[in-house]
């Protein structure tokens, strides 16, 4: 059916307005999955502790590689499935989180990071990634009114979610036809609606492409 991403930097609104479009798509008749990542499935869940948890401090690629074996997990067990059953599947962060955060931010390399996600996740890819743009400034405000402790990568320096942010942009630049971006600057009924008008087309592309 249709794999939608959701991607934007900590504090961008995504993970809120995923559920608001879950229910959406649900009340219009269609069968939905909502997932995330790291998670989604029980090991991978396992691994998203270990990534997230304060006290680890793992080095760029092991991190770069535990994202990338819980995506592994994750797709073959929850989201191929799903999708060949037909249902929507909107997962709130894949795969250009781990390009924007640890290929740049981290200084690995986009390309080589790339490289690794492309063998190991295979022909699966999202048909439609939907940017939350939001400031890094604005986002950290976000995030400090959170009622909850921040994980490792929320306590990372405010420059580090500049250079995420900036990865991002780099990613949206080579990839304009998948990637579309909506201002999540906006109060959040606006952004549902935003990104309610990017999901109808892509449903009524993928209706027109399969009566081609």
């Amino acid at each position: 059916m249709l794999f939608i991403t959701l991607e934007g930097i900590d504090g961008s609104g995504k993970t809120t307005v995923s559920k608001m479009l879950k229910d959406s798509l649900i009340q219009s008749g269609h069968r939905v999955l909502l997932t995330r990542e790291p998670g989604g499935e029980p090991l991978a869940e396992d691994i998203r502790k270990l990534i997230l948890d304060t006290n680890q401090k793992p080095t760029p690629w092991t991190e770069t590689l535990l994202y990338i074996a819980a995506r592994k997990q994750h797709l073959d067990n929850v989201i191929i499935p799903a999708l060949k059953e037909g249902i929507i599947v909107i997962c709130d962060r894949f795969m250009d989180s781990t390009s924007a955060y640890q290929g740049y931010a981290r200084n690995i390399g986009i390309a080589d990071v790339e490289e690794v996600q492309n063998i190991v996740l295979g022909l699966t890819k999202p048909d439609v990634t939907i940017f939350f743009d939001i400031t890094p400034k604005e986002a950290q405000i976000r995030l400090l009114n959170r009622k909850r402790n921040p994980d490792r990568i929320e306590k990372e320096s405010q420059k580090f979610h500049e250079s995420v942010y900036e990865g991002y942009q780099m990613l949206i630049s080579e990839n304009t036809e998948r990637i579309k971006i909506v201002d999540s600057r906006k109060p959040i009924n606006e952004v549902l609606q935003q990104v309610k008008f990017i999901i109808d087309n892509a449903i009524g592309d993928l209706i027109s492409n399969h009566n081609d």
